[in-house]
């Protein structure tokens, strides 16, 4: 049996710390919520200032010490290592694996890196360093004297809302191909304004509460928090009580718009099909889904649709929409909405959801006005995210006699390298009409053009139903910086919506997915300055693990005053770097003499490589 056993547990949100942070109802009890109107949004300006506030937690040092989503983090990475300590003494000297997940990262940081540099309080200097999106990572680590150069494996997924679940999913195929001794999987966000005024710009929040699935039903409210498990392989637990197993993991891309979802929810079935699947379950044996249910009028209806798929063929479930309680916790949610479904596993209790009103018939769900005991032996945890980016896990409290996942061998076939682009050429090359090109940003317009070069030379059919990973350096931080300049001269009402998607480091991966049909596994990582070579290691673990057959890796960075600013403050700009993008295709066809195996054990270079895609152009012929 392969089930990832989850052996120590770490959690903060708005609902408190440790167990009170996902805990369910006993039986009878309605849902906890903990959403209120928050006064710092109220004050910054947003007219839908409504939020779930973790509790206070205390600051760290460094250069992050002032960043709220680094605390997080560092809070729930410390209850899981306690845990660890006493019941796995020595695992700092095993393999560990590190997949943490986020969808802004260090954006508190970044919104004080961008008034210093419009002269405004503060030093850019000093706060360079605390701008990336992976500066809380780094933070939390630190904290608890975790060097991020001695992890086996790590990745850092920019992935959205889905980052966590991803981030469990990658930790659980590292376990299968024995690369780890010992995963720590999970996410993190902290609230911000930059991201609460870009929801509020697209219309995606409530102005009272959410109300999932219901009729009426205006949006969601952001949450923060952070959680993080401890996996290990079924015959590693070393006596350790398990509290849940992760049996099984999907992820697909919708490939049809970069923020709405494929109304049909045939992406999203896809993901939760592909994680049954590989649990080696049937859709019969789960009672319980916990749904992304962002009380969006199409994304829940989609989400509907995707559950009506699923489980076309077995009774419906319970549907747990825990973002109406805690808030959407954004690179969080996976991993808390998880930690409450297994929770729901353990108490044999199916949890109440929140919201009132009546159940809309175009998104029906089951759904609790109050927790009940339930025979419950598997649950289904559903995710989705800008870039149209899906994914699934199973959760069990059982073992599911899970057959581990034989290793296949990975090949470069093609790859594609540009400088710059051309609008008029790219529209020529894409089929995109130009003025929609012209209003993506620099970042996805140098990435699909390389992806686009990667198309001529393999033709189109060769991409269809391919996943994508984008590896990213400084990501989004020019794009951020001018979507930002609205609030910072104006207000946050005067933001475009136009502008925000492109904000998501995921963007990349899901402009390209839609012009290409890619519709396997997608997302965005970056744990370092050498995310593209660390994009390279994740696709090439989906391909060796059968996730898909083939994937393009695609690194792009615009290398704009903002990036440039941020590695000349942090002494880093005497290494290579310049605007551009590279495309890679991978696959796990029988080899020929024009492909190059590639290494499932590839390290990224944080430290002294080229930056973002230049780490790659050893790779491109």
């Amino acid at each position: 049996m392969s089930d990832g056993c989850v052996i120590a547990i770490g959690a903060v949100s708005a609902l408190g710390t440790g167990r009170a942070a996902y805990g369910v109802a006993t039986p009878g009890e309605a849902a906890r919520v903990a959403i209120a109107r928050d006064e710092a949004l109220s004050r910054a300006g947003l007219s839908r200032p409504f939020a779930a506030r973790a509790p206070a937690l205390p600051a760290l040092d460094g250069p992050a010490s002032s960043d709220r989503a680094a605390s997080l983090l560092a809070t729930a990475l410390g209850g899981a290592m306690r845990t660890l300590d006493e019941v796995r003494p020595g695992w700092r000297r095993e393999r560990i694996g590190l997949a943490m997940g986020t969808s802004s990262g260090g954006m508190l940081g970044a919104e004080r890196f961008f008034a210093a540099r419009d002269g405004k309080d503060g030093d850019p200097r000093a706060l360079a360093r605390g701008a990336t999106y992976f500066a809380p990572l780094d933070a939390a680590l630190a904290t608890h004297g975790l060097v991020p150069d001695t992890f086996a494996q790590r990745t850092h997924l920019v992935a959205a809302c889905a980052a966590s679940t991803i981030a469990i999913g990658l930790g659980l195929r590292w376990l299968d191909r024995d690369a780890c001794d010992l995963v720590l999987a999970g996410g993190y966000d902290g609230l911000s304004v930059f991201v609460a005024m870009g929801f509020e710009a697209l219309r995606a929040t409530t102005a009272t509460h959410p109300r999932p699935f219901r009729t009426g039903r205006d949006g969601m409210s952001l949450g923060e928090g952070a959680g993080v498990v401890a996996l290990v392989r079924e015959k590693d637990t070393r006596g350790a009580s398990v509290f849940f197993r992760v049996a099984g993991f999907g992820a697909s891309t919708d490939a049809v718009h970069i923020t709405a979802p494929d109304r049909t929810g045939n992406g999203l079935a896809r993901a939760g099909l592909a994680a049954i699947d590989d649990a080696g379950i049937s859709p019969a044996n789960i009672g319980l889904v916990s749904a992304h249910a962002t009380a969006t009028p199409y994304n829940d209806a989609m989400e509907a649709r995707a559950i009506a798929s699923i489980f076309a063929d077995a009774p419906a479930p319970v549907v747990h929409p825990f973002k109406a309680q805690i808030g959407h916790t954004l690179g969080a949610a996976g991993v808390l909405e998880s930690l409450a479904a297994a929770a729901a596993l353990e108490a044999q209790v199916a949890p109440a959801a929140a919201g009132d009103g009546e159940i809309d018939p175009d998104a029906p769900a089951v759904l609790l006005e109050r927790a009940e005991p339930r025979d419950l032996r598997a649950a289904l945890k559903l995710s989705a995210a800008f870039g149209g980016a899906n994914a699934s896990l199973v959760l069990t409290t059982e073992p599911s006699g899970r057959s581990p996942r034989p290793s296949r061998p990975v090949f470069l076939r093609a790859s594609a390298h540009v400088r710059e682009v051309d609008l008029e050429a790219l529209s020529t090359l894409t089929g995109v009409a130009r003025d929609r090109l012209a209003r993506l940003d620099t970042l996805c317009r140098l990435g699909l053009r390389a992806v686009a070069e990667l198309a001529q030379k393999v033709g189109r059919p060769a991409l269809e139903g391919a996943g994508i990973v984008a590896g990213h350096a400084l990501a989004t931080l020019d794009t951020n910086d001018r979507f930002d300049a609205r609030r910072r001269s104006r207000s946050p009402t005067a933001v475009d919506p136009r502008l925000f998607p492109a904000t998501s480091p995921n963007a990349v991966a899901g402009e390209c997915a839609i012009v290409y049909k890619l519709t396997g596994p997608s997302f965005a990582v970056c744990s370092g300055l050498d995310g593209a070579t660390e994009a390279l290691g994740c696709a090439a673990e989906l391909l060796a693990a059968g996730d898909v057959d083939r994937i393009v890796v695609v690194a792009a960075d615009d290398a704009g005053p903002a990036a440039r600013d941020l590695l000349v403050y942090t002494s880093q700009a005497d290494r290579p770097f310049a605007p551009g993008a590279v495309a890679l295709l991978l696959d796990v066809s029988p080899p020929d003499g024009a492909a190059r195996p590639i290494a499932l054990d590839v390290r990224p270079d944080h430290a002294g490589s080229p930056i973002g895609h230049l780490a790659l152009l050893p790779l491109v012929t």
